[in-house]
């Protein structure tokens, strides 16, 4: 088989993972005579801690795999075609890439293949190769195999900026039913050695996390997972408490969630209808809450059935629920407090609490912040204006969305921006 048709078959196969960014990356530039830097400009797909665009090649090592996971069009049983890299191909795919400018970086899975440690052998191969013989400088995002050798986790932390490991499944009761090869236990284990090595990293570099010549970055951009959300009856709360425990024990930087879609030649075990997309949208927004606003994933959702309102965001949907926490008063509400008016970000919230140190909060001084009015003033008292009872929670929402129908698109910008 050709590297083109190779490629073809498993840059689609690489498509179904949700958990390729470059964001949080240490600056890295090439030694002398290499190529490659995470600082350039380039064809965009992933951002950079600054905001920038840039391109991954996204690829498996190969799609053959072992392990017979319902969800994985890559599975044992399934009937797709089937292609493998070696790991000198991948390698020079890369750097050819690089050379026409398609590429800053690579983002590289694999089926597993033989067992854990063979397969993960290869992958860190990938990425030693391009550090130590061709002085690659560029971004490496490398995935995880959850029950590989100690010893090769930690070396493939040594070469890659990001390394990632798919739960997939928020309870261990869906794996069983689904993924009967994979444990939790293991997977939050391998977790637990990479957040070691991050730690440790960060130690050996000084008060700032700052690597010296004489220590090693390990995964300096730190780790990340995907969840697969409505492959099975889990609720949003259970997707949400298991995001919230990986965020507090395995000092993640990022959960992913995918909402399940059908593949090709699908398992019957799965579900013939897909979920909405707008519920992988809350739980971007939900997950923002709780990593920047304070709030608890039991809080977002309350909820009967745990799953959260897809009729308008969380934090609008927590508000008219705790009606009773409000009006709050702009000029003497803690910081906590102001975080969970709808429609105030956290930018915002420190601009309020440096303005009212010098004169009272007015409707003008919102409105100069770019804060949406008709959001924030029924929960909201300032100099010049109170608002009426919070009385009925239906009478309110409807205030509120009557004058308040944004589009997807203004939808997404609140979420990127934090601006909740």
């Amino acid at each position: 088989m050709d590297i083109q048709t190779k490629l073809s078959i498993l840059a689609d196969a690489a498509k179904y993972d949700a958990s390729c960014a470059s964001s949080g990356s240490r600056g890295r530039r090439a030694a002398k005579g290499g190529i490659g830097s995470t600082d350039g400009m380039g064809i965009c797909h992933s951002y950079t801690p600054d905001g920038r665009c840039v391109s991954l090649l996204k690829v498996l090592l190969t799609n053959y795999c072992i392990y017979d996971c319902s969800y994985c069009i890559n599975r044992r049983s399934s009937g797709v075609r089937r292609a493998r890299f070696g790991p000198e191909e991948v390698v020079r795919i890369t750097l050819e890439f690089y050379r026409r400018n398609y590429i800053e970086g690579l983002f590289l899975s694999s089926g597993i293949i033989r067992g854990p440690d063979y397969t993960m052998e290869q992958l860190v191969g990938v990425a030693r190769t391009l550090r130590r013989e061709h002085g690659f400088g560029g971004y490496i995002h490398l995935k995880t195999i959850p029950n590989a050798a100690p010893e090769l986790i930690r070396e493939a932390g040594r070469w890659a900026d990001r390394l990632s490991i798919n739960v997939e499944l928020p309870r261990q009761q869906d794996l069983d039913a689904l993924a009967p090869d994979k444990e939790l236990v293991q997977i939050t284990g391998a977790m637990g050695r990479i957040r070691d090595g991050i730690e440790e990293a960060s130690e050996a570099g000084g008060p700032r996390g700052l690597v010296r010549s004489s220590a090693r970055a390990f995964a300096p951009a730190g780790q990340a997972t995907q969840m697969i959300v409505g492959a099975t009856d889990a609720s949003d709360h259970d997707v949400l408490t298991a995001a919230d425990s990986l965020y507090r024990r395995q000092r993640l930087r990022r959960v992913y969630y995918s909402a399940y879609s059908p593949i090709p030649d699908a398992s019957a075990a799965l579900p013939a209808i897909e979920p909405p997309l707008l519920r992988e949208h809350r739980l971007y927004q939900a997950d923002w809450l709780m990593r920047f606003y304070g709030f608890e994933a039991s809080e977002l959702t309350a909820r009967a059935g745990g799953n959260l309102d897809l009729t308008m965001d969380p934090k609008l949907a927590w508000a008219l629920a705790n009606r009773n926490d409000f009006p709050c008063d702009l000029q003497r509400a803690d910081k906590a407090t102001l975080l969970r008016v709808p429609g105030i970000g956290v930018r915002n919230v420190k601009r309020i609490l440096s303005m009212r140190r010098w004169h009272r909060v007015r409707v003008a001084d919102l409105k100069r912040l770019g804060i949406p009015l008709r959001r924030a003033l029924p929960f909201v008292v300032t100099a010049d204006h109170t608002p009426g009872r919070l009385g009925d929670a239906v009478d309110l929402r409807q205030r509120i969305e009557s004058r308040d129908q944004l589009d997807l698109f203004a939808i997404a910008v609140s979420a990127r921006t934090g601006e909740l």
